[in-house]
C-alpha cells in the first residue's frame, strides 16, 4: 500500500517533517498507519480528552512503538535517549538497546519467554525482526491497534495499563486465520527525563494471552504467510 501523502499523524510524532529527511526507516520509507489508526477508532473503549494526561500517555506510546519497530539507527530516535535508555519483560534482565537488537528487536523483544524451546508455539530465538513483522503483519492485516485503558501515574514516572487488540484475518505460523478479534492485557512502566524523552521501559504482560489466541485456527498443510511476504501493503502495517 502507497502512503497517503499526507504528512501527518495525529497519533504519532517523529514521522515526518523536516526533522525526518534524514531518518533511516526499516522498509525505506515512513510506516503509514492509516488503516491501523481506523482499527483504533473504531474499536478503542475510552476516547482521552485532547490535552489530557491519558492522550499525552497514549500518543508517546505509540510515537515509541513506531520508532522501536521502524527506524533502524538508534541516533534517529526522538522519543528516546538512546544513550542511557533500557528494556525489560516481565521482571527479566533489562538491556540496552544494542542488546535489545541482538534479542532480535521488534516482537521478539515483546515475546521473550523462558519456556523449553519444544513448547514454544513461538520462539524468537529463531525469528529476525523482519521475519517476526512479516509474521504479525500477515495475521493482522489490518494492524494491531494499542489503545490505554488507565493512567496510574504521571511524569517522570508512567504507570499504565493497556489493551492491544487485532482482528487475526491472515494465518500465522501455519495456522488458519479465524477472522476473530485476538487481544491482550498488561501494564507498563515508562520513566521519562526532564525532556520528557523516555529512558526505562517495563512491560508486565502474559504472552500466551496473544499467541493463544493466534493458535486456535486449524493448522494448515503449509504456510501462506510466505506467499504473502512480498506484499508492499504488509511493509506498511503497523
Amino acid at each position: 500500500m502507497v502512503s497517503s501523502g499526507v504528512e501527518t499523524d495525529k497519533y504519532r510524532s517523529y514521522l515526518y517533517g523536516e526533522g525526518e529527511k534524514s531518518t533511516k526507516w526499516r522498509y525505506g520509507a515512513p510506516p503509514n498507519y492509516d488503516i491501523v489508526n481506523r482499527l483504533f477508532e473504531e474499536g478503542r473503549t475510552k476516547i482521552w480528552a485532547a490535552g489530557s494526561l491519558e492522550e499525552k500517555v497514549q500518543n508517546l506510546i505509540k510515537t515509541w512503538e513506531m520508532e522501536m519497530f521502524h527506524k533502524t539507527c538508534f541516533d534517529d530516535y526522538k522519543s528516546v535517549d538512546p544513550n542511557v535508555y533500557t528494556f525489560s519483560l516481565n521482571g527479566r534482565k533489562a538491556v540496552n538497546l544494542e542488546e535489545k537488537r541482538k534479542l532480535g528487536g521488534g516482537y521478539n523483544n515483546l515475546l521473550q519467554t523462558s519456556l523449553p524451546e519444544k513448547f514454544r508455539c513461538y520462539n524468537p530465538s529463531e525469528e529476525t525482526v523482519d521475519s517476526a513483522h512479516q509474521a504479525f503483519t500477515s495475521a493482522f492485516p489490518r494492524g494491531f491497534a494499542l489503545e490505554i485503558l488507565h493512567v496510574y501515574s504521571g511524569p517522570p514516572v508512567i504507570v499504565y495499563k493497556f489493551r492491544h487488540w487485532g482482528y487475526m484475518e491472515g494465518p500465522f505460523k501455519g495456522h488458519a486465520p479465524t477472522g476473530e478479534i485476538v487481544e491482550f492485557f498488561g501494564t507498563a512502566i515508562f520513566q521519562v527525563n526532564e525532556e520528557m524523552k523516555i529512558v526505562k521501559v517495563e512491560f508486565f504482560y502474559d504472552r500466551g494471552e496473544l499467541l493463544g489466541g493466534l493458535m486456535k485456527g486449524r493448522v494448515l498443510d503449509s504456510s501462506p504467510e510466505e506467499a504473502a511476504s512480498n506484499c508492499p501493503f504488509l511493509r506498511n502495517t503497523g
